[in-house]
């Protein structure tokens, strides 16, 4: 048990990263998302046909369009989210991407589940809290870019990443690690190289200091994050995993600051604790009755 929850603190530590070394990367958004999964393939998916080829020569036929959908969800979440990052600040944009507990259990709601009073409650000021940072003015270098869009992008990239985690949380428990996430980024990865060309997005001409970017991103909070959080999803509750990846905004917060000397706006800090308090108190609420993931 102690391993797997230091495995959970390398994740998050690691997933940190993610928001700056966008922030670092010359690149489209799309660019860089299409970049961050598909380099993450070309190691998974020869590894998986090598190991897993009976098995995923065996793959219910039924499961297909679930990883199907889980990679649409995917590159939805990396698409919005990643253009986000340059629009609104970086606190606010990671702030309101691990919302995505809210959204877990809205959907779970509309399932059927049924809810306690504090779970309803948590829910509620979380979505307070999001939406101060959501109509919290920018605080960059630049003061360029759109923050309210930038912010509705970030919401968008959480209610993205519901969608894929909860179709996860399924498959995982009959499909082994390096084929789920072999396929789940391959079919991402399919999808933004198609929005790439049609709409005419840049997908090379980058200089070294980029590339370098984006195979970090790719190595560290896609291969290496992402992936352990997939694997934790088989042994341990989600509400755990999701309680911790809350410490994400704040990783990333401080290597803004370190990085971009990117102070939040005055808005952000108290919003984000609203927002933080309100996931808490659902996630808490509902931790002996269902399970609520979230990834940044």
């Amino acid at each position: 048990m102690k391993a797997r929850f230091l495995l959970l603190v390398v994740a998050v530590v690691v997933a940190s990263w993610s928001g700056p070394l966008v922030r670092l990367a010359d690149a489209p958004p799309v660019a860089i998302a299409f970049w961050r999964t598909a380099l993450a393939s070309s190691v998974l998916l020869p590894l998986a046909l090598a190991t897993k080829r009976q098995e995923l020569a065996a793959l219910p036929v039924k499961d297909r369009p679930l990883l199907l959908g889980a990679g649409v969800f995917l590159a939805i979440h990396f698409a919005t989210w990643i253009a986000s990052i340059g629009l609104t600040s970086l606190a606010s944009s990671v702030l309101l991407v691990t919302s995505t507990p809210i959204w877990v259990a809205l959907a779970a709601r509309l399932l059927g589940e049924r809810l306690t009073t504090r779970a309803w409650g948590g829910i509620v000021l979380a979505i307070l809290g999001g939406a101060v940072v959501a109509l919290a003015p920018r605080a960059a270098q630049d003061g360029s870019g759109d923050a309210l869009s930038g912010n509705l992008l970030a919401l968008a990239g959480a209610v993205s990443i519901a969608g894929y985690l909860l179709i996860g949380r399924r498959l995982r428990g009959g499909l082994s690690l390096l084929s789920y996430v072999s396929i789940v980024y391959g079919v991402c990865a399919v999808i933004l190289l198609v929005v790439a060309l049609v709409s005419g997005t840049a997908l090379a001409g980058f200089s070294a200091k980029t590339w370098l970017v984006l195979v970090a991103i790719a190595a560290g909070p896609q291969l290496t994050a992402h992936t352990i959080l997939n694997f934790l999803l088989r042994d341990l509750e989600a509400w755990k995993i999701a309680t911790a990846t809350l410490g994400e905004p704040i990783g990333a917060s401080i290597i803004a600051v370190l990085l971009f000397s990117e102070i939040p706006g005055p808005l952000v800090v108290p919003g984000g604790l609203i927002l933080l308090v309100g996931i808490w108190i659902s996630l808490t609420a509902r931790k002996k009755t269902a399970e609520v993931v979230t990834v940044g």
